[in-house]
């Protein structure tokens, strides 16, 4: 047998490298197209160990929702913070038994304590709130106008063409801060939670801030110590009870509710001292057809008008008489005469 000299290559040798080099890159080629066909193909191996892109991705995913929610939380946190009410829902006061029962009420505080003539509220100004808002812009406030108006039909809806009768009895407090009329339990209370909790939902449905946090509770206030802060600084620091303890049963009367307003709590109020009014929906027709005061003022209003137009318009005929040719001299010669009579009467 002949050794291969130093520097050559053995023939057999590399035909068996190449022939085991070939099978390999078969075998590999042949087990790719396999795996190909398998559900798992497109997956890499990093996939395969559980070391894999996807869950970083989920991560940031789920880091990117979790800021969002943080960022959502901190605006309606924001917002709420900053909601101050401005504007309010009003059913007006104005019978005018429970407004004079509310005087005698005052009238007999303020006689036991004269520092509390500071915290009353002006009877003009009795009222029951429905529901508190922020309008912060004239477009708001026309939103709330068309928001008030659908209103209306509901209100309608869920009377039936009957009055809303609200009976006042008896008189509480809000901590001893704030001094109410008593609204009495019946079903007119009901209505009166469906009507504020319906206002509730169409202004927010609107996009409008309404609402807080406290339930609704109709009631008709008379005092207030926030009116005046020299009350705390003079020692005044909650409402006595003894103050108005003949009163705790005290019929006040009953209100017929047959308007509902939208007040501004900030601009300047009206002459019969009740809230500048945006606008307004009538439940009902007063007994009587009587006016209410702002009906009242609206309609001297349109007489003081009418009054001056008058006034003006004949200034000007006069004017434009005296101006016409002959007019002046017969003017002249009338006031001659009655200096000639008033010279013989003189005389005599």
């Amino acid at each position: 047998m002949e050794r291969a000299e130093a520097g050559e290559i053995n023939s057999n040798e590399c035909e068996n490298v190449s022939r085991k080099k070939k099978m390999s890159e078969e075998f590999e080629a042949n087990t790719m197209n396999s795996l190909v066909d398998m559900p798992f193909a497109t997956v890499d191996i990093q996939d395969d160990c559980g070391i894999t892109d996807e869950p970083q991705i989920n991560l940031k995913r789920s880091q990117e929702n979790e800021w969002i929610k943080s960022d959502q939380v901190k605006k309606k946190k924001k917002k709420q913070k900053d909601y101050q009410p401005n504007y309010f829902l009003s059913i007006p006061i104005t019978n005018k038994e429970i407004i004079k029962g509310i005087k005698i009420v005052q009238n007999a505080i303020i006689q036991q304590d004269e520092r509390l003539a500071k915290a009353m509220v002006s009877d003009g100004s009795f009222h029951i709130t429905l529901l508190v808002m922020q309008l912060l812009n004239e477009d708001e406030v026309n939103i709330g106008i068309d928001a008030l108006l659908e209103l209306k039909p509901f209100i309608e809806e869920l009377l039936q063409g009957k009055h809303l009768t609200l009976p006042f009895q008896g008189i509480g407090t809000f901590g001893n801060q704030v001094g109410f009329v008593k609204l009495a339990e019946g079903e007119h209370v009901k209505s009166l939670l469906e009507i504020a909790e319906t206002a509730n939902r169409t202004f927010q449905e609107k996009g409008i801030l309404a609402g807080d946090s406290r339930s609704f509770k109709p009631h008709l206030t008379f005092m207030k110590l926030s009116k005046s802060p020299w009350l705390r600084k003079n020692g005044v620091k909650k409402i006595d009870p003894d103050l108005y303890e003949k009163f705790i049963s005290h019929r006040f009367g009953e209100e017929i509710v047959y308007r509902i307003d939208l007040c501004s709590m900030l601009k300047k109020k009206q002459s019969n001292g009740y809230y500048h009014c945006e606008s307004s929906i009538v439940i009902g027709e007063k007994n009587g057809g009587e006016p209410d005061d702002a009906e009242l003022v609206r309609l001297s209003k349109r007489l003081v008008e009418n009054a001056v137009l008058k006034a003006v318009q004949q200034y000007l005929e006069e004017t434009q008489n005296k101006n016409k040719p002959g007019e002046g001299s017969s003017v002249k010669t009338e006031a001659a005469d009655r200096n000639g009579n008033d010279n013989e009467n003189n005389r005599k």
